[in-house]
């Protein structure tokens, strides 16, 4: 078994947010951030890093905490008492808005692309325990919900509501997730998972110019993630790479399941099926192929997903570590 290296961080962020004479503490954060050992690195004078954003002490865990925090703090402080979002069936967002309302307190509408199937998968399932309301709408309405007129119907339906886009992705987002980068994240690369391209934007925005952001979408065809990330992003020193995709978005071979397994088995580190793991694989793959400079450093970010795992597991009984 490969050793891992752990190194303890521990973020000092941390909000006080008074809300009907309640303080709710957002989270104190702790990072952990191991660095992986094998032989594929060692031949290559590779040190290769991850930060573990799926183990931060925090109810809500990766990405999402960055994400949702400062947008949180905009809909306690304004008044809301309700926020509407959007995702897919397995949507690590939709999970997470869920449970960022029963938190504090609020209500929560899920507006879920496709058909209901029930039972539920474990996420949604989750999400409606957190009390989340889901909707259900077809996969050609749900590409309007960007919308004037969309957004009209979502006010006229449910009032005076804070709307979180798919992803949680807006400027509150991408301030939160610039936090995700730190002044001792020196490395000379940087690969991060992409969904919508929030998570990576705001890493783009606090990494150095000096610094080589790789990112790796989960999803088929990018064009409007460019336009986003450059909407989205002060500097050039990124690249999205789109051949470790698997097919699309919750798409995966048996190559990516193998993958999975053994690096678990090898680090003990669990991977989620839909982003984290494409990206190791694919930055082992670039590595392999002298697409990674030698004696370079490299920093994967942990996206966190995990949960979907466990939907994945029931659906396809493809025994995913959690």
């Amino acid at each position: 078994m490969d050793n891992v290296y752990k190194i303890y961080f521990f973020g000092l962020i941390f909000f006080n947010f008074i809300h009907h004479n309640k303080i709710t503490i957002f989270a104190i954060m702790k990072i952990e951030l191991h660095q992986i050992f094998n032989s594929l690195y060692k031949d290559t004078n590779i040190k290769v890093f991850i930060k573990r954003l799926d183990l931060i002490e925090s109810d809500i865990s990766g990405n999402k905490y960055f994400k949702l925090k400062y947008n949180i703090k905009e809909v306690i402080s304004k008044g809301y008492n309700k926020i509407v979002t959007f995702g897919g069936a397995f949507s690590n967002h939709i999970l997470a808005s869920s449970i960022i309302a029963k938190n504090n307190n609020l209500l929560s509408i899920g507006i879920i692309r496709g058909e209901a199937h029930h039972p539920l998968n474990a996420t949604l399932k989750k999400a409606t325990l957190n009390g989340m309301k889901l909707i259900y709408i077809s996969r050609s309405e749900y590409k309007l919900k960007e919308s004037k007129k969309f957004t009209e119907n979502i006010y006229d339906l449910y009032g005076d509501c804070y709307i979180i886009p798919e992803g949680g992705t807006n400027d509150l987002a991408i301030k939160g997730t610039g936090d995700i980068i730190t002044d001792h994240d020196d490395y000379d690369y940087i690969c991060c998972p992409v969904g919508t391209g929030g998570t990576i934007a705001g890493i783009i925005n606090t990494s150095n110019s000096n610094q080589r952001v790789l990112g790796f979408p989960a999803i088929k065809g990018f064009d409007t993630l460019n336009d986003n990330i450059n909407l989205w992003s002060n500097k050039d020193n990124w690249t999205l790479i789109d051949k470790y995709n698997f097919g699309g978005y919750a798409r995966f071979n048996n190559d990516l399941i193998d993958f999975i397994k053994d690096f678990y088995l090898n680090h003990n580190i669990p991977l989620d099926l839909i982003y984290t793991s494409k990206m190791i694989y694919g930055v082992n793959d670039l590595i392999r192929n002298n697409r990674i400079n030698s004696n370079s450093s490299v920093l994967l970010i942990h996206t966190g997903g995990l949960q979907g795992n466990i939907g994945m597991n029931d659906r396809y009984n493809l025994n995913l570590p959690i």
